[in-house]
């Protein structure tokens, strides 16, 4: 048997002790945290137009280099990645074994970084 949890969340310090609640509730074997941003669209523009202007730099070095100018942009690619970092959650039976020991493991979540990477390909008229 397979349970599918989804839960949208603004306040991270709440993660933990619903994920334990979760495990507590004997919803599934295991458990895994997923997490993005809110504005994920935004930060991808924000990454591609960096990306450009970076290719673009490059490509005014390399018309410089050859004694011509950049001219105008004749053909764009653009690739965006998200990187998405899992949480793998302790299992029941850990657990509960890990409750009699040391504190749960969903004490230790803290917000992270979501890292967007843009790979923008540029080709553009040389004069």
């Amino acid at each position: 048997m397979t349970t599918s949890v989804s839960i949208k969340l603004k306040d991270f310090s709440k993660v933990g002790p619903i994920t334990q609640q979760l495990a507590d509730a004997d919803v599934s074997q295991s458990q895994s945290v997923n997490y993005t941003l809110e504005n994920i669209d935004e930060a991808k523009s924000k990454a591609v137009e960096d990306a450009y202007r970076h290719a673009r730099a490059a490509l005014e070095t390399v018309a410089r280099a050859s004694g011509r100018t950049l001219g105008e942009l004749s053909y764009a690619s653009v690739d965006t990645f998200e990187n998405v970092r899992p949480m793998p959650m302790a299992g029941r039976p850990m657990a509960m074994e890990m409750k009699a020991n040391v504190a749960a493991p969903t004490e230790e979540f803290t917000p992270q970084n979501v890292l967007i990477t843009a790979h923008v390909n540029a080709m553009f008229n040389l004069k």
